[in-house]
């Protein structure tokens, strides 16, 4: 189960258009659930989500409306 942090950060970092500075604990914890990917660049760590995420996302009315189960 997510806390009510990851799922804002899960939240934050789909509508992200730049680089945020999220909390690496939340980041790890969505990325072993497969939520989000952590990609790497020359600067510091990307994260994207996966379509898990997004599907999670769309069930629980964060999402694209598109999306929904």
């Amino acid at each position: 189960m997510l806390s009510p942090h990851e799922f804002a950060t899960l939240m934050l970092i789909k509508d992200a258009t730049t680089q945020a500075d999220f909390d690496e604990a939340d980041l790890l914890a969505l990325a072993d659930r497969e939520f989000i990917t952590i990609g790497r660049s020359h600067v510091s760590a990307l994260p994207r989500l996966t379509d898990r995420g997004l599907a999670l996302l769309a069930r629980l009315g964060g999402g694209d409306p598109a999306m929904t189960f």
